[in-house]
């Protein structure tokens, strides 16, 4: 079996968690209507209810997942969390209530946890120094998702606002047929460690990697960049619209732009970044264009510059596969997939809070009563945010006190 198979199903998987994700994006305030029988601000309210509900949800069980496949493997985790995907969406599909729906999201939040199993893959089958290279091409199939998933979303929309649900099913069933005869087991007894409860919620397993040399800091830093980068799906689709009054056809394109971009950028820049680089400048490098191009698109008020921005913007993404890279070696062969869990815990909690305040931030700089009319604030606010990053990396551990 030709050695690339296993990595391509684990980027399908990737691809398919980011896809389901914006697939159903374009039609859930019809479908929320239709179940509901509510106004389109009703469903507003249920739609931030049901993507709070799948973030927690991957918030919670992703060290679950993570330890889960350190004790009985990648495969089986992988494969049967496709399988309970494919089921969860024909759920979703034939959905006639709120909380059915609700159920759903739920579940999929669970199901998309996998991705902590689907990087420690990755991290099993990588020596150390291809690893963050390898993380950015995960990254990459995570972009590649975002870019796909609302497009096709849209088109399928047109049929009606069930069947993208039953395309993003087939997609799962389809990714899983594939993986029972492409990916092998990559946890043998050498480095398979008993699972334990206390390790597997996401509480224990920030203990757990906090006890490893500056994992404790890494997450911290993980977390800002995390949620400094939410920014862009957060809060892009309002700035431009009221800074630079473009229209959705627009918008949309400039998202595509974006994020083909960071594919790009992830998926085959950084390889060159990182052999002339390294990794720990790789981070800095990331961070400087970071910090320009959100400072940037915070005070600026020509929409064609903002265009020829995105790509300057997509070159900060080779700061999160760096990091991993370096995580990655900290941590023992056996906790590679609880060390990927906390990482998902860490990401959602960014995923839940960053929308909060970035889009708060942006209705009291653009509402009646703002003290300034500036709707580019949130891009200045994750451009502090990237700055304090940079703080937490260069910082040093304090050496222990002398006994």
């Amino acid at each position: 079996m030709p050695s690339r198979l296993p990595i391509l199903f684990i980027l399908i998987t990737l691809m398919i968690d980011a896809m389901g994700i914006g697939l159903i994006m374009p039609v859930m305030p019809d479908l929320i209507r239709e179940v509901s029988g509510g106004s389109l601000s009703q469903a507003a309210v249920w739609g931030g209810i049901l993507a709070a509900c799948f973030a927690v949800m991957q918030f919670l069980f992703g060290p679950l997942v993570g330890n889960l496949s350190d004790r009985y493997g990648r495969r089986p985790v992988l494969l049967v969390s496709l399988g309970v995907m494919a089921l969860d969406y024909l759920v979703m599909a034939v959905a006639g209530t709120i909380w059915l729906l609700l159920i759903g999201r739920i579940v999929g939040g669970i199901t998309a946890a996998t991705q902590s199993a689907a990087t420690a893959y990755v991290a099993d089958i990588s020596a150390p120094e291809e690893k963050s290279a390898r993380f950015g091409l995960v990254s990459a199939a995570f972009g590649i998702g975002f870019v796909l998933g609302p497009v096709i979303g849209g088109l399928l929309g047109e049929l009606g606002p069930r069947a993208p649900f039953y395309a993003a099913a087939a997609l799962a069933a389809a990714n899983l047929l594939f993986g029972l005869f492409v990916l092998p087991e990559t946890v043998t007894d050498r480095i398979r460690r008993s699972f334990e409860w206390r390790r597997a919620n996401p509480f224990g397993a920030f203990r757990q990697m906090g006890r490893l040399p500056g994992l404790t800091r890494m997450m911290v830093f993980f977390f800002l960049y995390e949620f400094a980068f939410m920014v862009y799906p957060t809060t892009w689709a309002y700035f431009t619209q009221a800074q630079f009054g473009w229209t959705p056809a627009t918008i949309g394109m400039s998202l595509a732009v974006f994020g083909i971009s960071m594919a790009a950028v992830q998926g085959g820049l950084i390889r060159i970044i990182l052999r002339r680089l390294g990794e720990r400048r790789t981070i800095y490098f990331g961070l400087s264009f970071s910090v320009l191009s959100l400072a940037l698109l915070g005070v600026l008020q020509n929409g064609s510059v903002a265009l020829v921005l995105i790509p300057l913007c997509a070159l900060g993404a080779v700061v999160s596969p760096a990091l991993q890279g370096i995580m990655s070696r900290r941590a023992d062969d056996n906790q590679q997939g609880e060390l990927q869990g906390a990482m998902t815990s860490v990401r959602s909690i960014a995923l839940i809070l960053s929308p909060l305040v970035m889009t708060r931030i942006f209705s009291l700089f653009t509402g009646k009563a703002a003290p300034i009319y500036l709707p580019g604030a949130p891009f200045l606010l994750a451009a502090a945010l990237v700055v304090a990053c940079a703080i937490v990396f260069v910082a040093r551990p304090r050496a222990p006190a002398p006994t």
